[in-house]
């Protein structure tokens, strides 16, 4: 397993992977990450300041992703974990754990102070994760992210 930053090399073979896993999870099409543009581009879209994507590689198969962003209209302490999906061969291993570690370490590197992380009520082993790392339920959205089906939020401070 190899953890590393994405390449624009990845875009064609990652978009597969998140439609898929977000498909596979129910997720809704429209106001979800399904149909944030970015999805085709993520390595453009994580070439912006305080920004990385990072993807979970097995003999040269992307199996997993996420990244850590500024929160869009938050405030400039708290960026966003995004887009935290893992297809199944990922699941199960610990590489999640690996991967949130990861990216919550680049987050402190870059002086925020809390990530946020929106997620569905459906993805329990997703919120199990979150708050075994030390993430807290809100009681509603912070910034605007542009996902209004997405209900479960969620703020840890770093």
């Amino acid at each position: 397993m190899i953890l590393r930053a994405v390449k624009k090399k990845d875009n064609p073979q990652l978009a597969r992977l998140l439609r898929a896993v977000l498909i596979e999870m129910g997720v809704p099409k429209t106001g979800t990450a399904y149909e944030d543009p970015e999805l085709d581009a993520m390595y453009e879209a994580y070439q912006q300041p305080k920004s990385s994507y990072f993807v979970i590689e097995v003999m040269g198969e992307i199996i997993g992703g996420a990244g850590i962003a500024p929160l869009q209209k938050g405030p400039s302490s708290v960026c966003e974990l995004q887009k935290m999906y893992f297809g199944p061969k990922a699941r199960g291993r610990g590489w999640g754990a690996q991967m949130m570690a990861h990216c919550l370490d680049f987050a402190k590197q870059h002086g925020f102070l809390q990530c946020y992380i929106e997620t569905m009520p459906n993805m329990r082993a997703a919120q199990k994760l979150y708050n075994k790392t030390g993430f807290q339920y809100l009681e509603g959205p912070m910034g605007d992210t542009g996902h209004c089906n997405c209900s479960v939020w969620m703020l840890k401070n770093l």
